[in-house]
């Protein structure tokens, strides 16, 4: 065992008893590379973090370009920062008009956070509701409205006045009331194996919170920055109040945030002041790696690419008997399984081959496929024919 691989499990706080364990040396774009040399084909970007590949040049540029002016200044919101403002106004520039106003923190879990509280600030309300099997972080209001209770047992008593409705249940929606401060929810669920909206759910939500005065919030923290084929989920569907990012945002550096109209925001100016305040949050390297990356989606149109290479994956395994369904939005498609036992044989033979693949929390026989947006088509053909044959050997 090396030294680096036995501190790892002796000082570093594990999740799980039996992590995976890669020791990677170096990354770039759609690989990773261990000390010996091998080389890993990267299918989930970090878990939707690396939508730009590992290291991507702009970024990394835009990094070293920022640390040699300066880094962190003062607490958030209190000096005007280029790299914050210049990343406020392009991002805006893309999103519906009403998400005009965007309040940076430093990860997802952080964001909902900052949403939950900026609804019931405005609102007046108290009440939260969310969906089943959805999955919104580890902070402890965020796993208040983790839809299974599997992961919440251990940690109650939680926020109190959340409450669960089944998604794409449209009988439900009768639970939204002026009671209700906010409904949150991830527009396509990551971690129930991507299960897509029913047709007119979205509508039918959006309609029922505009009746109720509830703000509706989107969690698109795996699922922005071009994953689905757009540049965010609700570019196919409706706006929400509250636009909830992270993961991709930041090209590899860590940065969350939570977008919502002018009007809103300013709630959490006054009565009190300081309604949420982050020390770190859009640290100016982050913000500049951020602009690096979105200029370079946007510069690319990643988002187009997904839906090729998506359909491309989906075509090339839809009929392999091994599996025993597809579902898939751009590049970001679930692949089932018979068994949660077969899915751990294939992560053992993935690994060996040479590929890193994950599932999902809710669905323990599935896994996923979510390379780099800019992944080759050479790479991706490269990436179906490990998948076909470590399908093949078990």
């Amino acid at each position: 065992m090396s030294i680096e691989r036995e501190i790892f499990y002796q000082k570093i706080a594990q999740t799980t008893s039996s992590p995976i364990g890669l020791e990677i040396e170096k990354a770039q774009g759609c690989y990773m590379y261990s000390p010996d040399g091998k080389r890993y084909i990267d299918l989930i970007s970090g878990v939707a973090v690396s939508n730009v590949g590992h290291c991507h040049p702009k970024v990394v540029e835009a990094v070293q370009e920022q640390t040699s002016k300066y880094m962190h200044l003062m607490v958030y919101g209190e000096y005007i920062q280029s790299p914050q403002v210049q990343y406020a106004d392009m991002l805006t520039s893309l999103l519906p008009e009403s998400l005009n106003n965007i309040y940076y923190v430093n990860s997802g879990s952080e964001a909902v956070e900052g949403a939950l509280k900026l609804a019931k600030r405005y609102t007046g309300r108290g009440e939260i509701i969310h969906t089943t099997n959805a999955y919104h972080g580890s902070t402890h209001g965020a796993i208040s409205i983790m839809g299974n209770e599997d992961f919440r047992y251990a940690f109650r008593p939680l926020l109190p006045g959340t409450r669960a409705i089944r998604f794409n249940n449209f009988d439900d929606l009768q639970y939204i009331t002026t009671q209700t401060a906010c409904v949150i929810l991830d527009p396509l669920q990551s971690e129930n194996g991507l299960m897509i909206p029913a047709e007119g759910y979205m509508e039918e939500l959006r309609k029922r919170c505009t009746a109720t005065g509830t703000l509706l919030i989107f969690d698109e923290v795996q699922t922005g920055f071009g994953r689905t084929g757009s540049m965010f989920y609700l570019n196919k569907t409706v706006v929400p109040d509250i636009l909830v990012m992270a993961k991709a945002m930041g090209g590899g550096m860590p940065i969350g945030a939570f977008v919502s109209s002018k009007e809103i925001m300013n709630s959490l100016t006054y009565n009190p002041i300081l309604g949420h305040i982050t020390t770190f949050g859009g640290h100016p390297v982050s913000c500049a790696a951020a602009l690096a990356s979105l200029k370079v989606i946007v510069d690319e149109k990643l988002w187009e690419n997904a839906e090729e290479k998506g359909k491309r994956f989906e075509d090339a395994l839809k009929h392999n008997n091994k599996l025993t369904g597809i579902r898939r939005q751009g590049l970001f498609l679930a692949c089932d399984l018979e068994t949660e036992e077969v899915y751990w044989q294939l992560l053992s033979r993935f690994i060996h081959n040479g590929l890193v693949t994950d599932s999902f929390l809710y669905k323990l026989n599935s896994f996923r496929i979510a390379p780099p947006l800019t992944i080759s088509s050479a790479e991706t053909d490269q990436a179906i024919e490990l998948i076909i044959k470590s399908l093949n050997e078990i």
